[in-house]
């Protein structure tokens, strides 16, 4: 087979029209167990095969490129820094964006290799062509940028090559060529930021954090609602939130939600705000959170009690995410009548409302009623219970209609509140009460897609793992929950028939 490569790539480098011949080797370089190639490809010419991407032809470049993905991919990555950079630079500035993924991604392998660092250093203007390429027009080819020069930020010495006064310069200019490729270089800042507190200081050092904060209070709404963005996540890392909460970030976006009741374009970056302090809560505490900066609980109260459909979703994602766990459950509860007003305006949407804001209230419903077993002490459980029972006074009946709409997207939320509270032994005690909701639970007539047939599968598995079930629903109801569990989600009952003679 390496005779074979060999061969034909000797044939491409005679013929005035190889695309026979290129299409040949591709077929031979795909079927090469990786293994035969890390020893053949270091061994062959591959000149005449880069100069095939000079070609008009499409066909002809495409093939060229899914050859040399393979079999550069083959080789090590001091190998590739050593031999291919003239040809992978070349490839950089190429009309095909294809071709310019195929040199990026290998340049890419080429920083991850400390070897292969130094020898990217040393050829400035190939990464100044990947700086470049943050403002292609093809997104593709921006993000592969992006990813590749992420890498440097993985050692001391890329840090100081990214931050070289030079790259500066040029990053720095390709960002002053539109919003959005401002916005794509603001990606890399943050992307690099995240990785360490060191490559942070690198970022903050040369003026681009700051310059992103101030992007928060800019004239252009839109800009204002892509820099929250950015910020959110930046805010995932500690170091990141650390250096916000430092620098006051985190309470001027506080300031930026009370202020938003006098702003009439506030629709546009209040959604991005809430999100902001949303995976604050998650990542830290939604105790510490929420009492910090209270103008962020009371905006989704409010959020969920307007009548703006975007505002309503981010606020009933918002509140599902603040109460998925026993901690932000109790900051809800805390909140006394005021959160169970609340539970019933959900309680309404879910009835009332569009397919997708319903079916975000049920996925809503579901993770603040979950409640794992090791966190089922007195308190939360009888939280939970009284939390469902706002929603309606016969909530099993609800939420089992709900299920039964044609609707399958509608079915399996339903299904997952179901889920949520399988384990709890007061929701087994309300499903038991419930006439029929066992034979409904076990039928898998009702809900014929796959994701269906899940969805109950889990209710029923949650029954089953549940210490208190057979307690609860007796020894028959439980023996026919676990022959489900055993037989799975899928399973269809054999129907014999008896052949009468004479019968047509």
């Amino acid at each position: 087979m390496a005779a074979s490569i060999e061969r034909l790539l000797s044939e491409i480098a005679c013929l005035s029209e190889p695309i026979e011949a290129l299409r040949n080797l591709k077929t031979a370089v795909l079927s090469t167990p990786l293994t035969v190639l890390n020893e053949t490809v270091p061994g062959l010419r591959l000149e005449p095969l880069f100069a095939q991407l000079n070609a008009n032809d499409r066909e002809q470049v495409e093939i060229c490129v899914a050859i040399l993905s393979r079999l550069l991919q083959a080789v090590d990555p001091l190998y590739l820094s050593q031999n291919f950079i003239e040809p992978l630079q070349r490839g950089l500035n190429h009309q095909d964006d294809t071709v310019k993924l195929l040199a990026m991604g290998q340049v890419g392998r080429i920083i991850e290799n400390s070897d292969g660092l130094t020898q990217v250093v040393n050829s400035q203007e190939l990464i100044n062509q990947i700086v470049q390429c943050i403002g292609a027009e093809k997104i593709s080819v921006s993000k592969e940028a992006i990813k590749a020069l992420c890498k440097f930020s993985h050692s001391e010495a890329g840090l100081e090559f990214l931050f070289s006064r030079s790259l500066l310069a040029e990053l720095k200019n390709v960002m002053a060529l539109s919003d959005v490729i401002r916005y794509r270089g603001y990606e890399l800042i943050v992307e690099v930021a995240s990785v360490s507190a060191v490559s942070l200081e690198y970022c903050a050092k040369n003026g681009f954090i700051a310059q992103l904060i101030g992007e928060l209070t800019g004239d252009d709404i839109l800009v204002r609602a892509t820099a929250i963005e950015m910020v959110t996540t930046l805010a995932h890392s500690l170091h990141g939130r650390q250096y916000l909460a430092r620098q006051g970030v985190v309470d001027q976006i506080s300031n930026m939600i009370i202020g938003a009741e006098t702003d009439p374009f506030a629709s546009f970056y209040l959604p991005g705000l809430v999100k902001f302090f949303g995976n604050l809560a998650v990542v830290d505490s939604p105790q510490q959170v929420c009492e910090c900066y209270p103008a962020f609980l009371n905006k989704v109260f409010e959020m969920v009690e307007g009548q703006d459909p975007t505002l309503v979703g981010v606020a009933l994602d918002t509140l599902g995410i603040l109460g998925s766990n026993a901690e932000g459950k109790q900051v809800l509860h805390k909140t006394g009548s005021k959160f169970k007003t609340l539970l019933k305006r959900i309680s309404q949407l879910a009835q009332n409302s569009p397919t997708e804001m319903r079916v975000r209230c049920l996925e809503a419903i579901s993770l603040l009623l979950t409640l794992p077993a090791e966190q089922q002490t007195d308190d939360l459980l009888g939280l939970a219970e009284s939390w469902f029972c706002s929603f309606s006074n016969q909530p099993v009946e609800l939420f089992k209609s709900i299920s039964a709409q044609p609707f399958p997207e509608l079915h399996c939320s339903a299904l997952r509140v179901f889920t949520a509270i399988a384990s709890q032994p007061w929701g087994q005690k309300k499903m038991i009460d419930t006439p029929g909701f066992v034979e409904f639970i076990l039928d898998r007539s009702v809900g014929p897609t796959k994701e269906c047939k899940d969805a109950k599968y889990e209710v029923v598995k949650a029954l089953a793992n549940s210490k208190t079930t057979a307690e609860i629903f007796g020894n028959q109801q439980y023996l026919s929950i676990r022959t489900y569990l055993r037989e799975g989600p899928y399973y269809v009952k054999a129907v014999s028939s008896v052949a009468v003679e004479g019968a047509e």
